[in-house]
Formats: structure tokens, C-alpha cells, sequence
């Protein structure tokens, strides 16, 4: 794999896991939030009288996204290549007296790893473009249609990176949180790298390589601790994402807006 690539995410995610609760202002809503709106797309995308389906989630880092369909009803699978982020996602789903099915598991061996028959397969929070080359792009997506049923659907959700403007040290701040006397002030920086044509002469894609900083404020002793994670993401056009869609054999493959707090992007199983 490419350096930086997947190969770092699970390092990136184990340290970003007892904090990643923090990115939402209130994270326990956007759990319920998320899953109702992705219950309504699946029955809007996927119409059938039992609204419950079997769902894989192929990235679910704490959890955000697995719980939420688990307290709308359906039966959850689900997995991430961060054996940290599983683990909190285990004690969570606990907490709530959820079952859900949770292992560590690259996405790109999801079928070899969780096999077929699932009537969603999901891919959301901007996971899938930790994978550096079109060729893992391409892997994944093709064991994520092989992991659905005939019929079934794939979800994926993204950031629009062609909107995104170039540049190093562009600040995406998060704003400030507050729990058990504590502070935090987040915020990443986002530094662009242009790569060269592959070998044959294809366009490649920018890196995104980004900075993930959480100031931690004691509000008692006025004491300070700052946490750093680094990842890098494949800046990938959605309109490739599009393609490799499509070349892996889904149908109906569009992208929707207003439906997520990102673009999501939807293909369907042949019948």
C-alpha cells in the first residue's frame, strides 16, 4: 500500500476513537439523527413492506452510523479496520442493550470476511477515500457489492473534494465542546498534494493530508494538553467514485444530495 494509506489508518483511529464523540456537538442525536435519515433513504432507494433490513456497515469506527440503524430496528453487521474504534463501538452498543454484530475487518476483504446476503451495504463519514488507489477503490466496492443480496443496495457517503479549495494549512475548525470539567477546542489543517500521472499516463488524484488537533482544557487546574492525529485521504472526484461504481457491476448508481450531512452516493445489486 501506499505510504500513509491504510496501512496508517488504524493507528489514526485507535488514538481518535475515546474522542471522535467530540467532532458532533451532541453526538448521542446525531447517532438517532443519522440513523433515521438513513432508514428513510433505504425504504425511499429500497421500497418493501418490512421496513428492517440486514445492514453491513464496512466502516464504522465507534459506531455512529451501526447504532443508530440498530436502535431504528434492523439487524447490524459491522466493522472497521481500527481494532480501537470496534472496541468503543462494542461498549457502546452495550450501554444501550444493542446487538450488533462487531469485528475488526479491512473493507477491502469484506465479503471473505462477513460473506453475502445483505440488503445494505454502507460505507459513510468519508471512509472509503482512505484507500490511496483506484485499484483499492475498485477492490472495495467490489466486495461490498458481492457482500449484498441481489437487489440490495450500497451507501456510501463522501466529501465533495472537488469543491474543496487547493492549498497547505487550510483550518477546518470544529468548534468547542465541554465534558467532565473539561475543554476542548478542535480543529484540523488540510495540506494538498498534487501527485504525478501513473505510468500510463492517467490523471491521479491529490493526497489530502490532514492534522487533527484536540486542545484539551482542565477547567479546574487551568491545565492543557493538546492531541494530535495525522491521516492521509485520496482526494478522489466523486464523479470516479461514480464510475468505479458502475465498473463493479451496481445499477441505478446516482448521487443524492440533502439527504446527509454529505453527498451519499447509492448503487443497487442486479436482481
Amino acid at each position: 500500500m501506499t505510504a500513509g494509506g491504510p496501512t496508517e489508518a488504524p493507528a489514526f483511529y485507535d488514538a481518535l476513537a475515546p474522542l471522535y464523540h467530540l467532532v458532533y456537538p451532541d453526538w448521542p442525536a446525531s447517532v438517532r439523527r443519522q440513523g433515521e435519515q438513513l432508514s428513510v433513504l433505504m425504504q425511499r432507494e429500497w421500497p418493501r413492506a418490512t421496513p428492517q433490513r440486514r445492514v453491513l456497515d464496512v466502516a464504522c469506527g465507534i459506531g455512529t452510523q451501526a447504532l443508530g440503524l440498530a436502535q431504528q430496528g434492523h439487524a447490524v453487521t459491522a466493522s472497521d479496520l481500527s481494532p480501537g474504534a470496534v472496541a468503543r463501538a462494542r461498549g457502546e452498543a452495550a450501554k444501550q442493550g444493542l446487538d450488533i454484530a462487531l469485528s475488526a475487518a479491512d473493507m477491502r476483504e469484506a465479503h471473505a470476511h462477513h460473506g453475502g446476503g445483505f440488503d445494505l451495504a454502507l460505507c459513510a463519514d468519508n471512509s472509503l477515500p482512505h484507500l490511496l488507489t483506484d485499484a483499492d477503490l475498485l477492490q472495495a466496492l467490489q466486495q461490498m457489492h458481492d457482500c449484498l443480496a441481489p437487489g440490495g443496495g450500497c451507501v456510501i457517503s463522501v466529501r465533495d473534494y472537488a469543491a474543496e479549495p487547493r492549498g497547505r494549512g487550510i483550518v477546518k475548525p470544529y468548534g468547542v465542546r465541554e465534558e467532565a470539567g473539561k475543554r476542548f477546542l478542535l480543529s484540523q489543517v488540510w495540506d494538498f498534494e498534487a501527485r504525478p500521472a501513473a505510468a500510463d499516463g492517467t490523471p491521479q488524484a491529490d493526497l489530502c493530508h490532514i492534522a487533527f488537533f484536540f486542545i484539551e482544557e482542565d477547567l479546574a487546574s487551568r491545565q492543557v494538553r493538546t492531541h494530535v492525529m495525522r491521516s492521509v485521504y485520496h482526494a478522489v472526484p466523486i464523479a470516479t467514485l461514480l464510475h468505479l461504481m458502475r465498473a463493479v457491476g451496481l445499477r441505478d448508481v446516482r448521487r443524492l444530495d440533502d439527504v446527509f450531512y454529505q453527498p451519499v452516493l447509492v448503487g443497487t445489486r442486479a436482481g
